[in-house]
C-alpha cells in the first residue's frame, strides 16, 4: 500500500509538515461557491467507514442547495459496485479500490470504467481496550492473530496476550478478535494489507459496522480488532504499528500517514459513472466540488479522517472537467 500513496507524499509536501501538530485543511483547496440550478435527489450506496461522512457531506450540500435531496445507504464498500452497476445510486463510497472484476464488470455495463475520487486519508488502525499496556505490534505479529495462514511469516499462532510479551493477568488471557463482515471494504482492506491475503480466524467476531467493532472492544478487555481510525473513542487505544519485525512502530495519526510510514494508510473514495469527456450532470458535479472544497474537507477533520492536500483535489476534479 505504501508505493500507492507516493503521489500523496509527493503533493502534500509542505502542507503535510504544517498539519504534524494541529491538523488543518490545505489552504490552497477553494472554497466552495454556489451555483444556480442545482436541484433534483442523489443516492449513495456503499461504504460503512464514510458513512458518518456521506452524512456530513450531505448536510453542508443541503445548507447551499434546502431542495436536493440525498439518501445514504451504507452497508459495506461490496454494496458500492452492484449498485453503481445497477444505476441505483449516483455515488458509490468505498474504503478500498473497487477490484478488477467488479471495474470489469461496470466497464461490461457502460463501455468505460468507472470514475474514482479521492475524498479522505485514513490510518487503519488496530485497536484495543485503553487498559490493554501493549505498546507496539508489527504487521507480522498481527497476521498471527487475525490469520490461520500466517503468510506474514510468523512462526507460531497467536492466541494469547502473553505471546505478545504481557504480563501478569494478561499472560494468560485468550485474545478476542473482533473485526468486519466480508462486505466490508475495511474487512478486504486489512485482508490483503495485513494478512498478505490470509484467510481470518474462525474465531474473529465479524460486526456489521465500525462502531460496532470499537464498541466490542471498548466492553472486553482483552479484545483487539480493527476499524477506520476516525472511529475511536476514550474506551479504546490506537496500537502503533510497524510493516516487519524490529521496524519502527507509528502511531495512526495523519503526519504518518502523510509521510507514509504508519502501515495501514490507505484512500477514502467515492466511485461515480462518469461518460469520458463529458461532464457530469449539475447536481453531481457540484457534490462532487463541494466534497473537494475546502468547507467539504473541513468535514473530513470533523469525522476524525485526514483531509486530502489540494494538489489530490486538483487531479480528481480535472477527470471530471470540473477544474
Amino acid at each position: 500500500m505504501l508505493k500507492n500513496f507516493a503521489s500523496l507524499v509527493v503533493a502534500a509536501g509542505a502542507f503535510a509538515a504544517v498539519s504534524a501538530h494541529a491538523l488543518e485543511v490545505d489552504p490552497k483547496l477553494k472554497d466552495y461557491k454556489k451555483s444556480a440550478g442545482v436541484e433534483g435527489a442523489l443516492k449513495s450506496v456503499g461504504s460503512d467507514t464514510l458513512n458518518n461522512l456521506m452524512t456530513l457531506w450531505a448536510e453542508g450540500f443541503g445548507k447551499e442547495y434546502p431542495s436536493v435531496r440525498i439518501e445514504i445507504e451504507g452497508k459495506g464498500s461490496g454494496t458500492a459496485p452492484p449498485a453503481m452497476i445497477g444505476g441505483t445510486a449516483q455515488f458509490g463510497p468505498m474504503s478500498r479500490p473497487m477490484k478488477s472484476g467488479e471495474v470489469d464488470d461496470f466497464e461490461k455495463k457502460y463501455g468505460y470504467k468507472p470514475t474514482a475520487l479521492r475524498v479522505a486519508v485514513d490510518s487503519l488502525a488496530v485497536f484495543v481496550n485503553k487498559d490493554n499496556p501493549i505498546k507496539c505490534l508489527s504487521l507480522t505479529q498481527v497476521d498471527a492473530i487475525f490469520s490461520r495462514a500466517r503468510k506474514k511469516g510468523g512462526k507460531e499462532d497467536i492466541k494469547t496476550w502473553g505471546q505478545l510479551g504481557l504480563t501478569g493477568e494478561w499472560a494468560s488471557k485468550p485474545i478476542s478478535l473482533y473485526g468486519r463482515n466480508s462486505a466490508s471494504g475495511t474487512y478486504g482492506y486489512f485482508k490483503e494489507v495485513a494478512m498478505g491475503d490470509g484467510d481470518y480466524k474462525d474465531s474473529v467476531k465479524e460486526q456489521p459496522g465500525s462502531s460496532a467493532v470499537v464498541q466490542g472492544i471498548a466492553s472486553d478487555k482483552f479484545a483487539i480488532g480493527y476499524s477506520g481510525e476516525g472511529y475511536k473513542t476514550a474506551d479504546v487505544r490506537t496500537v502503533p504499528l510497524s510493516a516487519k519485525d524490529g521496524a519502527t512502530c507509528y502511531e495512526a495519526n495523519a503526519e504518518n500517514a502523510y509521510a507514509g510510514d504508519y502501515p495501514i494508510t490507505r484512500f477514502l473514495y467515492i466511485y461515480m459513472n462518469a461518460k469520458p469527456g463529458a461532464k457530469p450532470e449539475p447536481l453531481r458535479a457540484e457534490f462532487v466540488k463541494y466534497v473537494l472544497s475546502k468547507q467539504g474537507q473541513m468535514g473530513v477533520i470533523k469525522d476524525g479522517f485526514y483531509p486530502i492536500p489540494s494538489a489530490i483535489a486538483v487531479q480528481d476534479l480535472k477527470v471530471l472537467g470540473l477544474e
